[in-house]
């Protein structure tokens, strides 16, 4: 029997160990013997322009040459490949897997068969192997060299300022520019050496493997990404080019789309001869026939293009590869072509399930090799079916991996800052971090390891599976941080916490010295980061600049100057200074009023922020230039919350000096030195507090709907004067194809139903809209069978929902019913939400598929604009779609309030040693640095749906001020220094794992006016 040959060298190349490579059959079962007889050589091409020689049986398959080379690469992924080559009339076809190669490559010793990328996925974070996203990369490259990938002159200099950080490391003016003389990576490169070159500076410290992903999530969002062209004539014989993707096929007029029929409004597809015909479902909405006709160049041509179409919608669509047809008796009709592998949810849970050994690859062009991690231990699915546990693709913590922060460590460097990060994300990152993947977040990174450094294991991966409803992949996903490698900080840190003092006043003192910090970086993302990249475009009016930067850089000097302030005195305090002052430097009181009063000069530009903001977003309104810049900005990795969000932090912070001034005039007794400085301080600040209160919350209901939005597609006028968003969060809407899971979002007037579709931009789709008033709510499990169910009674529709819990369904009703008071003692019924969907007045068993259908054709009603939006996926909407749970409009404000900063110790379940974080808790979720000074967070954790517990004594930890974070099977403890600051950290992560029931909605009189 004949077996598959491989020469020795290739694998050395690419460090494959012997693997017996991919499989499209299910556990258990064996693969067929390999047909015997004569071995053909034939050439692959691979990604990285090398080739290899493979001998295989000459009656084999295509499939066993596929395996072989994907067992040749060791890579687990191979299903988003394929094997190209020119058949004998000179067209590019796909191998085909099913039939032998013989009659496909009729002079084997002739042709050259190409591996390339074949299904490009909408969201690259669904690719769990480094190795797959590196021949991804090196498929970008291609695409760009080749001028199939176009796009602007600034995107290309930044997609080749990656692949040059990928190649040559760091930035060296000298050695770039050598670099760029000797290798074209796209036509008229010269004219962009100078953009490519300053691009490349921003990357420093960026890894191969993050240069990968970013490269990646920079290219996804392009047009032109993954697109193949085949020219064709419309009925009127105008020459166009059809092209298929993920979401359905494509028409495009040179290199713009001008058309897109998604996978759910199409019925059939078939060739007869050179016509290509699409059969679309009806709809009364359409303006096209039932039937599209387009003329291809040959039969040839149109049959290729039809194999191409029906291997993408059975990849992107079906849950599992289409059983084979049976054979006619006497003849047959028609093709019997048929998709042969794994779909997609088929490989994102053979990921997810199997355990692979980790692999170093070489990168051709690169010194520095990656170490490929594949989780021995289960992963996460992101959403199931309401009935069924809810689980969440979320920040992961694997043991056995090296930190960024224990890699600094290992090599004695701090990160370099760079002045800026366009598109995703070029900013400052430690030389070597952790393997993982964010949605979303974009905080993206890779585990690689420098080759003077050595390997550094890891043993997580992620795997965003699809939920049944959606079948898209979780945004939460988060670069991981892992502990191997730093040493371990035990008794260094027992032996600093003896030293310091004991009293709870100065720990109080020091919580203002660490959320300071992080204020003054808040701060920093405005004035410095957001500034500096505003100053080298032209897209913002003079007059926004005038309100929002010389409103911000006053506050900034005031605060460098407090935190230098209030470190003075802790050092005092610590007994570290040196000066040899005499005094009781042992309070905090009279920095607190010193600077406070202080303070008060600054009130005017404390006053301006609610008019900036709005400045911003009407701006962004007006200008489609501005609204883009601003996007951009907010994916890079500095901006870890939402743009507007930062305009209000001067507002917040006067919060947090209130709450600490509170605890310290609390923890003293009247008689205290210090007490009548801090009463003092407290007074002034209330009344600052006070006087900026109404604006505070009117501006956090402004940015809110604003952030909502952003995440909406299908409506027109969410921001109105008078609106206040009340609570979002998931429920199961009950249809004829049973419970469908939705995102809601209720306001004081309406209440919104939404879907998310297979989309790049990771929005929800509106499918209807309940007007409140005149609405009724009842519990209704007894008449649908269905737990926690409601029946919601509009005066045109009604539906039913069911929540995922009890505790999460009184909640709703609580709001709802609230919100339903109100609208009744509003003038009237709310005006339409809707841009163009009709009311969806179906009862549960009259349904049709129609929800089903219109929860991919998310492209159906979009601009322009929206269509080619790049969306950050990792907002509150997101994590409340995956944890299936719900947050309401006074969750955001006891979050806004409950924010804290400092370093805490972090171990796994089955790790030995602790490892110290900077950590900072802000909008439900925990974002994770190396140190205070690192200007973007490495990793995130959204803390929805976590429990927060002390651990018990089973589990062995064997320290004080420890307290655990779990959800399902992930867990993650963590240690402070002290009893205060313990009891600090479970007060803020407790207000983010167990949200409030009720929203404080002001009263229509108080109605928020814009």
């Amino acid at each position: 029997m004949g077996e598959i040959e491989q020469r020795p060298t290739p694998g050395s190349r690419l460090g494959a160990p012997e693997n017996s490579g991919i499989s499209t059959l299910e556990r258990g079962q064996k693969p067929p013997p390999t047909p015997s007889g004569k071995l053909v050589s034939i050439k692959i091409q691979m990604l990285d322009d090398t080739q290899e020689a493979f001998e295989v049986p000459q009656r084999a398959p295509g499939k066993v040459l596929l395996d072989a080379v994907c067992s040749h690469l060791n890579l687990v992924e191979g299903d988003y490949f394929g094997l190209e080559f020119p058949d004998h009339k000179k067209i590019t076809v796909w191998l085909d897997l099913l039939k032998p190669i013989v009659k496909q490559i009729r002079r084997p010793k002739h042709v050259v068969v190409k591996f390339v990328v074949k299904f490009f996925p909408p969201d690259h974070t669904q690719l769990q192997e480094e190795l797959t996203r590196y021949l991804f990369a090196l498929q970008v490259k291609q695409d760009l060299a080749q001028g199939r990938l176009t796009c602007n002159d600034t995107s290309a200099a930044l997609l080749i300022s990656h692949i040059v950080q990928s190649e040559i490391g760091d930035f060296d003016e000298t050695l770039d520019r050598e670099h760029l003389a000797k290798n074209k990576y796209i036509p008229q490169q010269d004219a962009l050496e100078d953009k490519i070159v300053e691009f490349h500076h921003n990357h420093i410290g960026q890894t191969p493997a993050e240069s990968d992903f970013q490269l990646l999530e920079i290219a996804r969002r392009l047009e032109m990404y993954g697109i193949r062209l085949h020219p064709a004539k419309d009925r009127e014989g105008t020459k166009i080019n059809l092209a298929v993707a993920n979401t359905g096929i494509l028409v495009f007029q040179g290199f713009t789309k001008i058309n897109a029929f998604s996978w759910a409004k199409v019925r059939k597809l078939s060739f007869k001869r050179k016509r290509f015909l699409i059969k679309l479902r009806p709809d009364a909405n359409s303006a096209y026939q039932d039937t599209l006709e387009f003329l291809m160049a040959s039969r040839d041509f149109c049959k290729s293009f039809w194999k191409i179409c029906v291997e993408h919608h059975a990849f992107f669509r079906l849950f599992e590869e289409p059983k084979p047809k049976p054979k006619p008796v006497l003849f047959s009709r028609g093709s019997s072509f048929r998709f042969s592998g794994r779909t997609q949810k088929q490989v994102l849970d053979y990921v997810k399930e199997g355990g692979h050994k980790k692999v170093q690859f070489e990168r051709k062009h690169s010194k520095i090799h990656s170490i490929r991690s594949l989780a021995s231990q289960p992963t996460e699915l992101n959403s199931e079916a309401p009935d069924q546990s809810q689980q969440s693709a979320t920040l992961t913590f694997g043991e056995g991996a090296e930190s960024p922060g224990a890699q600094s460590c290992q090599q004695g460097k701090e990160p370099k800052l760079p002045p800026g990060e366009p598109g995703l994300h070029p900013s400052p990152t430690p030389r070597r971090s952790p393997a993982g993947s964010l949605t979303g977040s974009p905080h993206l990174s890779e585990l690689s390891v420098n080759s003077q450094g050595g390997a550094a294991p890891a043993n997580v991966t992620l795997s965003p599976n699809l939920s049944p409803d959606t079948k898209q992949a979780s945004p939460l996903i988060s670069p991981l941080l892992n502990d191997q490698a730093c040493p371990r900080t035990d008794d260094e840190d027992e032996g600093r916490r003896k030293r310091f003092p004991t009293d709870k006043a100065y720990f109080i003192a020091k919580e203002v010295s660490t959320t300071e910090r992080t204020y003054l970086k808040d701060l920093e993302v405005i004035i410095s980061w957001f500034q500096s990249t505003v100053s080298k475009e032209d897209f913002m009016p003079e007059a926004l600049k005038s309100l929002i930067f010389p409103n911000f850089e006053p506050l900034h000097k005031f605060h460098t100057s407090f935190l230098k302030e209030i470190e003075q005195r802790l050092a005092l305090w610590e007994g570290r200074s040196n000066a040899q002052i005499r005094g009781d430097y042992q309070r905090i009181g009279d920095v607190m009023l010193k600077n406070i009063q202080g303070m008060k000069h600054l009130a005017a530009h404390l006053w301006k922020h609610g008019e900036a903001l709005e400045a911003l977003e009407n701006g962004i309104k007006s200008s489609r230039r501005l609204e883009n810049f601003c996007r951009d900005f907010e994916l890079q990795k500095v901006c870890y919350l939402p743009l507007n969000t930062f305009l209000l932090r001067p507002l917040h912070r006067l919060m947090h000096y209130k709450q600490v001034l509170e605890r310290l005039c609390k923890h003293y007794p009247p008689s205290h030195h210090d007490f009548r400085d801090c009463r003092a301080a407290l007074a002034e600040i209330t009344e600052m507090v006070a006087q900026l209160h109404g604006t505070m919350i009117k501006m956090e209901n402004f940015q809110k709907l604003h952030e909502l939005k952003k995440d909406l597609i299908g409506i027109d006028n969410l921001v109105v004067p008078g609106r206040e968003f009340i609570r979002l969060g998931s429920l199961s809407k009950l249809s004829g194809k049973g419970l469908q899971q939705r995102m809601f979002f209720l306001f004081n007037d309406v209440l919104l139903y939404t879907s998310r579709g297979l989309t790049a931009s990771n929005q929800f789709k509106v499918h209807g809209q309940l007007p409140l008033y005149g609405m009724t709510i009842e519990e209704s499990e007894d008449e649908w069978g269905v737990p926690h169910c409601l029946t919601l009674r509009g005066q045109r529709q009604s539906i039913i929902v069911a929540a995922s819990s009890r505790s999460e369904m009184e909640k709703w009703v609580e709001d709802i019913q609230m919100a339903i008071d109100l609208a009744e003692k509003s003038s009237g019924p709310a005006p339409e939400l809707l841009a163009s969907s009709p009311p969806d007045n179906k009862s549960p068993d009259e349904a049709t598929s129609a929800d089903q259908e219109s929860e991919d054709d998310l492209s159906a009603s979009r601009t322009s604009l929206e269509r080619q939006a790049p969306h950050r996926g990792n907002t509150m909407v997101h994590v409340c779609w995956h944890r299936n749970t719900s947050v309401s409009m006074v969750d955001f404000s006891i979050a806004v309030e409950n924010q804290l900063s400092g370093n805490l110790l972090r171990k796994f379940k089955n790790s030995n040693g602790w490892q110290k974080l900077w950590v900072v808790f802000t909008t439900f979720c925990l974002f994770f640095y190396k140190s205070h000074q690192d200007n973007h967070p490495l990793a995130s954790l959204p803390l929805l749906g976590y429990s927060l517990t002390i651990p018990s004594e089973s589990e062995n930890i064997h320290k004080d001020h420890v307290f655990k974070l779990h959800f399902k099977s992930h867990v993650y403890y963590f240690r402070a220094e002290s009893e205060y600051t313990f009891e600090r950290w479970m007060e803020v992560i407790r207000s983010a794992t167990s949200s409030s029931s009720r929203a404080p909605v002001l009263s229509h009189k108080e109605s928020l006016v814009y």
